[in-house]
């Protein structure tokens, strides 16, 4: 894989893995438009990268990641992130066949938008402000409302977000739950992706990611300043997107998925 556009892609992905507005379909329009060739690796690679973003948020919480004296913040974390788990490998096949569908992202895109309007009429009065207080059930119930994001380009982020203000939770609150599960989701992604599935099942040459990021000194140097450059900026990124969720809330975010899904509509249905 070229370095730039390696690099372009986790640019891409560090900026949009928090935002409420798909960081997968944002990568996958940026390698279209660069001319990319839709090939395993860089649909592996667009896959496992988002954890050199998730690992920001290790970065960024330290503190509540490494304070084993409670336990139950771990607790709700591993329940909330089962319902992903199974519908993920359930559905890995029909969700990797969408991935180069740049129609169907796109149309999702501007439904996804038209949701985030609304968003915040629907849940006006938020009754918990820290994740101390959200139970186990709470937590699950978020785990599967995150689950609506294997659909490419509804955002991980905006489904888990909405689904924790649907619990209850302040703007803030779900969007710090929403970057704390998405760290055992991304670590079970890349782990799947990099060393359990096979990828290019009905091709000649079927590889796992792993093999494919082996193969040459190219990819090797791709996956690894790829992710490297997605923490980096996904952890510039993260503070700045909680101060703008607390002031804006959703509406920015669902006129941006709107016109930018409309306009990708128009140019892939016209000129490609």
């Amino acid at each position: 894989m070229d370095l730039f556009k390696a690099i372009i892609i986790a640019i891409i992905e560090g900026l949009t893995e928090f935002l409420p507005v798909s960081s997968t379909a944002h990568m996958g329009f940026t390698a279209a438009l660069m001319g990319m060739e839709e090939t395993e690796f860089l649909k592996m690679f667009q896959v496992s990268i988002q954890f050199g973003a998730i690992l920001a948020v290790v970065f960024a919480y330290w503190k509540k990641f490494f304070d084993f004296k409670h336990l139950k913040f771990y607790y709700k974390l591993a329940f909330a992130v089962i319902p992903a788990l199974v519908l993920g490998y359930l559905f890995d096949d029909k969700i990797e066949a969408i991935l180069g569908n740049q129609i169907a992202i796109s149309a999702v895109l501007v439904l996804g938008g038209v949701v985030l309007l609304f968003s915040d009429s629907w849940f006006k009065n938020p009754t918990i402000d820290d994740e101390k207080d959200m139970s186990i059930k709470k937590a699950v119930i978020v785990g599967f409302w995150q689950c609506l994001a294997m659909m490419p380009g509804t955002s991980r982020s905006a489904a888990s977000i909405i689904g924790g203000m649907s619990q209850g939770l302040t703007r803030k609150a779900a969007a710090e739950f929403s970057f704390f599960l998405a760290v055992p989701t991304m670590l079970a992604v890349t782990v799947y992706s990099v060393f359990v599935k096979t990828w290019g099942k009905e091709t000649a040459a079927p590889m796992k990611g792993y093999e494919m990021i082996l193969s040459s000194s190219d990819n090797i140097i791709a996956f690894f300043v790829g992710n490297i450059v997605a923490f980096i900026v996904a952890l510039i990124a993260i503070k700045s997107f909680i101060g703008l969720l607390n002031k804006y809330g959703f509406k920015p975010w669902g006129w941006y998925r709107i016109i930018v899904g409309i306009v990708l509509l128009i140019y892939f249905t016209q000129f490609k």
